[in-house]
């Protein structure tokens, strides 16, 4: 139990969080709840992106002088690079010049692009992904610098886009340096996992022992997907099938019977996702559906948005997740 965090140092993350929620201030969390959707794409295709991303494409917070959107996490951390919201950031904008042919927002996407290559940093293992420079409040404190499944792969969807638009070979040379820590153990500097039972994860949150966020592992595999198709390279290929095949024998452990889990957290209490969440786990899993054409991933969307129905099951959620909160953050 760690309810005594909330008089210690929890007690500024509380105040940031109730703060974004309560008040107009303008945080962190403005970027991230956008209403999550399918987008219309052709599976198989380097087209389109998956989910639209059009309110992230339209963030009106804070942006630094070249134009590459800034999260305010308030407090001590502040104004900060993220390169997971500026990754979608730039492909809300793709998917608006995709559609419409809009000049203006190809710019926006390729002026990310040329971020993205520019800020691929090497780790302590000599592997290049996109540091996060703060510290941030997990369960434990994710300490500055920290690198994130979820950012290599949403980075890889926009590189290999601006290299398809563009065929500007460094788009392509950096896709293949952040696709190498998909490959490695996170004990040897990447960012993938293989548990006791063979099962291949890639995780967004380097911790030990894993958390396995759903989220965060699915949004990661599409730009696994992604690289597979601008390359054809086998490896790629070989892990969005076995990751997918994770996918299919582990939903039933996401699943309560009345919502779905945020990650497997491992403690007494399980992490049950907010409301925002659970709305993105079924649009995520109904574009997996679309991807793969495996009927699990549709029949379970269809269980889990018919959760959201009962009343019940949501307040019985929301109780649960705050005490959830209370016990662990």
């Amino acid at each position: 139990m760690m309810v005594p965090h909330l008089f210690g140092t929890r007690w500024n993350y509380y105040r940031r969080i109730f703060g974004a929620y309560l008040t107009r201030q303008t945080s962190q969390l403005t970027f991230w709840h956008d209403v999550p959707a399918v987008n219309e794409f052709t599976a198989g295709e380097l087209g389109a992106y998956y989910m639209p991303f059009l309110g992230k494409a339209d963030y009106t917070g804070h942006f630094d002088p070249a134009g590459i959107p800034l999260l305010d996490y308030l407090g001590a951390i502040g104004k900060q690079y993220n390169p997971i919201a500026i990754s979608q950031y730039a492909l809300g904008h793709f998917n608006a010049y995709f559609n419409s042919g809009d000049t203006a927002r190809r710019r926006k996407f390729l002026l990310v692009a040329d971020w993205l290559v520019n800020n691929l940093e090497q780790n302590q293992r000599g592997l290049f992904v996109w540091m996060h420079h703060f510290d941030f409040e997990y369960r434990t404190t994710l300490r500055a610098p920290w690198y994130s499944g979820l950012a290599q792969g949403q980075g890889l969807s926009v590189l290999v886009r601006a290299w398809r638009e563009t065929q500007d070979a460094r788009y392509l040379e950096a896709a293949h340096q952040a696709f190498a820590p998909m490959l490695v153990d996170v004990s040897m500097g990447g960012v993938h996992f293989t548990d006791s039972g063979g099962n291949r994860w890639i995780e967004e949150y380097i911790v030990d022992p894993p958390t396995h966020i759903i989220n965060g592992f699915i949004w990661a595999l599409w730009g696994v997907y992604d690289f597979w198709l601008a390359t054809g390279d086998a490896e790629a290929g070989k892990l969005f099938r076995d990751c997918t095949g994770t996918l299919l024998s582990k939903l039933a452990t996401y699943d309560t019977g009345y919502w779905s889990l945020y990650e497997q957290s491992g403690t007494r209490f399980k992490m049950l996702a907010s409301p925002f969440y659970h709305r993105l786990h079924i649009a995520q899993l109904r574009i997996m559906h679309l991807l793969t054409g495996e009927a699990l991933f549709q029949q379970t969307a269809d269980r889990w948005e018919a959760y959201t129905g009962n009343r019940a099951n949501r307040s019985r959620a929301l109780i649960y997740k705050s005490i959830f909160k209370l016990c662990y953050y």
